[in-house]
């Protein structure tokens, strides 16, 4: 008898474009979410858009808290929480970049309340994923929330935020070309459970972005407009997974390595973007690798160790050490010999 069965929990509202920042209080009012929201921010996308919003639901006649985060940190979550209990909020809107919006989520996936994504830069798919991230000490933990109930992009704004993040989360979307590859070899030789249906839009949206490289320019707000749909793509694959697999394979454990052996030398998107060049060799040998090596290159995202500021021993290092940050089978295996580290990282030009 087939009893499989699955719960998808997508956003409601996805709006995108220019000036939508403005459309924030409609998104949520077609929601249909009750009690006071609470605007969690950080310094500078509070000046950006945090404002705004809270000015345009004061405006509407309902007053919201705001609180301002300095870090991404499991004591911000808390104090989040903390806040949302003391102000009895109906729901929290998370306005900022990836720091802001994951604290936002964890935070209300722990209060049960509803989560408003409001993204400031497009800088990685965790505007739109179930999935939420935070540093502590020297490893970074990736935690199940509930995924935003809408997201409200507005590419004005996101056009104006720093190039590097822009080009962070076009990196972190063309590393999901790998990790759907390791996805599907840890279900042929592990019987992991994949989905056609999540794997195919992943790696679509991975295409995309490799193909259409070259037209994304800083400054061009049509490029934010392409990075956050492939963004809201990726997030939404997910969701229908009901894992990170569809975007995270070895490439982001390489990524989580380098976090603990050289916290903060790099961006999250950066790191898996140059891991995603080492494990695609390893996949396909002398083939697919340099087509994304090229598309991360025409969009100025780092290819090698040095432009992303770290020595090449740490990442023959982490290349040999990636597999044992958490239980997911990649073409990483049970390890990569410091040899074959070497050899792959040296052929695709990353040391």
């Amino acid at each position: 008898m087939f009893d499989k069965s699955t719960w998808i929990r997508l956003p409601r509202n996805v709006v995108v474009g220019h000036g939508v920042l403005d459309e924030t209080v409609d998104a949520v009012a077609e929601l249909h979410l009750t009690g006071r929201p609470l605007v969690v921010t950080s310094p500078t996308p509070r000046e950006v858009a945090g404002d705004r919003v809270v000015e345009a639901f004061g405006a509407e006649g309902t007053e919201p808290a705001l609180t301002t985060v300095q870090e991404a940190s499991f004591a911000e979550v808390e104090r989040v929480i903390e806040t949302a209990r003391a102000e009895e909020i109906g729901f929290l809107i998370g306005v900022g970049g990836g720091k802001v919006i994951d604290i936002t989520k964890m935070a209300a996936d722990e209060l049960g309340k509803g989560f408003v994504s409001v993204p400031t830069a497009a800088s990685h798919d965790g505007i739109v994923s179930g999935r939420g991230s935070v540093p502590e000490g020297d490893t970074r933990h990736s935690v199940a929330a509930e995924p935003p109930l809408a997201v409200v992009a507005d590419t004005e704004i996101l056009a104006e935020a720093p190039w590097r993040l822009t080009t962070a989360g076009c990196a972190d979307i063309i590393s999901n070309y790998t990790a759907v590859k390791d996805w599907q070899l840890a279900h042929r030789l592990k019987n992991v459970e994949y989905s056609e249906y999540a794997g195919a839009l992943s790696q679509m949206t991975a295409e995309m972005l490799v193909e259409n490289a070259g037209s994304v320019k800083k400054g061009l707000e049509e490029s934010a407009w392409v990075v956050v749909k492939a963004l809201v793509s990726s997030g939404v694959a997910m969701s229908i997974a009901g894992s990170s697999r569809p975007a995270s394979g070895a490439e982001h454990l390489f990524s989580h390595q380098l976090d603990r052996l050289v916290p903060g030398a790099a961006l999250h998107g950066h790191q898996v973007g140059v891991g995603s060049i080492i494990t695609e060799y390893l996949h396909s040998g002398e083939t697919e690798w340099r087509k994304i090596r090229d598309a991360l290159a025409g969009i100025g995202a780092p290819t090698t160790a040095e432009e992303l500021g770290i020595d090449d021993e740490t990442v023959i290092e982490s290349l040999t050490t990636a597999h044992r940050i958490r239980d997911r089978y990649t073409i990483l295996g049970d390890g990569v010999s410091e040899a074959a580290a070497r050899e792959a990282a040296r052929a695709t030009g990353v040391i």
